[in-house]
């Protein structure tokens, strides 16, 4: 027999490989290779096959033994011969192929209907019109060398415009020369105690203090480099800052002195003015997060602790909660001894934020836009808390719920041990919430307390009502 691959792609203009090597007599090999190239495709519907007498020559097989399998096939249906036509592929000689039952997709956790988590602003609110416009008159007064290697403190027209309205605004005493702009609150942790793991060579050191009830997510980053937090408790008055003489050579405390997260209510004065007098003191650092100072009610405006001292206290912002966790930009205002060390952790470019959006966030800043965003959030966040404490009122009154002075979140008090199953019904509710349970620290030894964090600055205008009421009913009954 000759070579057992045989090209026929001269003779029927297909590049086709007839396999002419198995077991069998030389005609059943030969169907069973031309069947074979039928069935997947090599031969296509209406190909032309070579006169018997010519293939049998090309492949030294006798000429009976090539129309006998020709003829064998036209019966089986896989080519056709009509007279003056020669013999070709049946047009419809490949059966149709069985439909495929695709594999079902691994389950996936229903979104719930209510997103009441705290921690982020009502995303259908964002000032789209307003941004585009500013994004628009930056790119138009944006010098040529905006778009180069760049000042790695961020662009002085942001650094200028935050100075100006952290000043103004939140009582920060701001040289445009000490900020760094950052691409958010945990960027900024991360490089304060960049390197800290056994080198020495962070910014910063631990061990530091943190409040009792926190975001575990901070604590983490500290972890993570190496930096062993211990935790001070709460009361009525914020944080116990006293018990900072009690914590083993804490180099430094991290606080939310405007707006305690989560369990809510400002730092009393005199421990505003106690932990700066611990920092002189000691040589510690507080760093302060105001992750949302702009979002008052009830109360006069309370400044930051970093207008006290500026040496001693890192002021940390950014504007997730303002405008958008999208917009990748928040600020430290340093100390001076803090920058140079910083600026050297912050290292390349890649980990900048972009320049677009900072000049864009500077012209949004300086032209008033900004405030006006503000006030009008401001306005829809107090309406919407006010719908949550007259619903609990009316509906459930043994729940009270606190820290609803400022902020974009509350906490519900709940009867002690029904924590765990209020969250629970939450989600039968549809609605995605924390208890208190979720930001406590684990070293904690304050009396922990039952409660839900609410955050009712998430939802859309038209879903609120539903969101609320379907919050009622997952809440514990009155005792």
């Amino acid at each position: 027999m000759p070579e057992s691959w045989v090209n026929l792609a001269e003779r029927i203009g297909s590049d086709l490989h007839v396999d002419l090597s198995g077991p069998g007599s030389r005609r059943a090999v030969l169907i069973r290779a031309l069947r074979d190239a039928v069935r997947e495709g090599r031969l296509a519907p209406g190909t032309r096959l070579p006169p018997y007498r010519s293939l049998a020559a090309d492949l030294g097989l006798a000429r009976n033994t090539v129309a006998d399998a020709y003829a064998e096939l036209v019966a089986e249906g896989w080519l056709t011969a009509r007279q003056g036509s020669g013999t070709r592929v049946a047009e419809r000689a490949t059966p149709p192929k069985r439909p495929r039952t695709p594999k079902p997709a691994p389950a996936r956790p229903e979104a719930p209907a209510y997103n009441l988590r705290q921690g982020t602003p009502d995303a259908s609110s964002f000032p789209r019109a307003a941004w585009l416009a500013a994004a628009r008159r930056a790119l138009n007064a944006a010098p040529n060398e905006a778009f180069g290697p760049g000042d790695p403190r961020g662009r002085v027209e942001l650094r200028r415009a935050l100075a100006d309205y952290l000043t103004r605004a939140r009582g920060v005493r701001a040289d445009p020369e000490r900020i760094v702009v950052c691409s958010g609150f945990a960027h900024a942790l991360r490089l304060l105690f960049a390197g800290a793991r056994g080198t020495g060579g962070g910014v910063l050191r631990g061990p530091f203090a943190v409040e009792s009830y926190g975001l575990g997510f901070h604590r983490a980053i500290l972890a993570d480099s190496g930096v062993r937090t211990v935790p001070l408790g709460l009361d009525e008055q914020g944080t116990r800052v006293e018990e900072l003489t009690d914590a083993p050579r804490a180099r430094g405390v991290l606080l939310t002195p405007a707006h305690q997260f989560p369990t809510g209510g400002p730092l009393h004065p005199a421990r505003r003015a106690a932990v700066v007098d611990w920092a002189r003191g000691s040589g510690g650092l507080i760093l302060e997060d105001d992750y949302d100072g702009e979002f008052r009610y009830d109360r006069e405006p309370v400044g930051a602790v970093q207008g006290l001292d500026p040496e001693r206290v890192v002021y940390l912002g950014s504007v997730s909660k303002s405008l958008s966790p999208a917009v990748r930009i928040g600020w430290m205002v340093l100390p001076e001894q803090l920058v140079d060390g910083v600026l050297a952790a912050k290292g390349e470019r890649e980990a900048w934020a972009s320049v677009l959006d900072q000049l864009t966030l500077a012209d949004f800043i300086s032209s008033g836009q900004y405030d006006r965003h503000i006030r009008r959030m401001r306005q829809r966040y107090r309406h919407r808390r006010n719908r949550l404490v007259t619903a609990l009122a009316e509906r459930a009154p043994h729940i009270t719920a606190t820290g609803i002075a400022a902020g974009l979140h509350a906490v519900l008090r709940l009867p002690p041990g029904t924590e765990a199953s209020a969250v629970k019904a939450a989600a039968w509710q549809g609605i995605a919430l924390d208890g208190l349970a979720a930001f406590r620290h684990p070293g904690a030894t304050m009396p922990a307390g039952d409660g839900l964090v609410v955050g009712y600055s998430t939802p859309t205008e038209h879903a609120y009502a539903a969101a609320v009421e379907a919050l009622l009913r997952a809440l514990p009954p009155s005792p």
